[in-house]
């Protein structure tokens, strides 16, 4: 049976995408107690954002897209590895993997000339011509390449606080700002507007 339902709206993309590190960040600076304690209920509020957010995708949209399972698994592996061992390095350990991955996929996609990106998120691009999703799967690809690099850096030479307000003011930003820097680049390729922005990838 086809499914009918209408594309879903940028605010519930960003909803589905975003509300679970919104999440986290919001329980880790409520939490009262040393860090140890802000770590572990924060972990564990991302988590169950996580599962809620797949169950939302699934229920709103018909599907939960490959992004999204491989994010919401590592989430799931890397919270639980911190639960159980009372160690943040797993949890901060986990955009760098998630990053790494995607920007692997992406250029195995480039070499063999299957365009991976296209599959997955050529409903919300409608018009784009093949060079412009070659050029869109590139740079994303070298971004995921440099922000796996950067959270590297930026976790292994800080505290908790400090990784998390990378996230939060530095990843994030980046992020939304970055695909926002493609849509000219996409608009001389073919990308024809319509009232919501184009998506970005899920939070890693």
């Amino acid at each position: 049976m086809t499914d009918t339902r209408p594309a879903p709206s940028t605010g519930l993309r960003m909803a589905i995408d975003y509300g679970p590190l919104a999440i986290f960040f919001a329980v880790n600076f409520l939490t009262p107690g040393p860090a140890l304690a802000r770590v572990l209920a924060a972990t564990g509020a991302f988590m169950v954002a996580t599962i809620v957010a797949m169950i939302v995708s699934r229920v709103k949209t018909g599907h939960i897209s490959a992004m999204l399972w491989l994010s919401g698994a590592l989430v799931l592996v890397f919270g639980g590895l911190t639960l159980y061992f009372h160690d943040e390095t797993f949890l901060k350990m986990k955009p760098t993997i998630v990053y790494a991955m995607f920007a692997a996929i992406l250029a195995f996609g480039l070499a063999t000339g299957r365009p991976l990106l296209q599959g997955l998120l050529g409903a919300a691009y409608p018009g784009l011509s093949g060079e412009g999703w070659r050029k869109l799967t590139r740079n994303w690809a070298l971004f995921f390449l440099f922000m796996a690099v950067l959270n590297e850096i930026v976790w292994r030479s800080t505290t908790w606080d400090v990784w998390v307000s990378f996230k939060l003011w530095g990843a994030v930003p980046m992020t939304l700002v970055f695909a926002m820097a493609n849509v000219p680049m996409l608009m001389r390729h073919g990308l024809k507007l319509g009232e919501d922005a184009p998506p970005v990838p899920p939070s890693a």
